[in-house]
């Protein structure tokens, strides 16, 4: 078991300053901060690529954008840190 019990990884926070994404319902009201794979990598110390190893393993609920890539939920990733 690697950190924070996520499994196995090979190993700063966000903020407003470094463009942060919010979820958009239909009706274009904003819900909650999305993290995209680095900035979860840097709060847990680890490689983005365990990130997404996490998400496919259902540690870590992912978000899939328009485009296909991962993004996860600012609570979600609080809460497994401790925050």
């Amino acid at each position: 078991m690697g950190y924070f019990g996520l499994g196995n990884s090979t190993g700063g926070g966000t903020g407003a300053e470094s463009g942060e994404k919010m979820a958009m319902s239909i009706d274009g009201q904003n819900h909650e901060k999305l993290l995209t794979p680095a900035e979860v990598a840097a709060m847990f110390r680890v490689d983005p690529k365990t990130v997404t190893r996490w998400a496919k393993a259902g540690k870590l609920t992912a978000i899939r954008t328009l485009g296909g890539h991962r993004r996860y939920l600012h609570s979600e990733v609080s809460r497994l840190l401790g925050f």
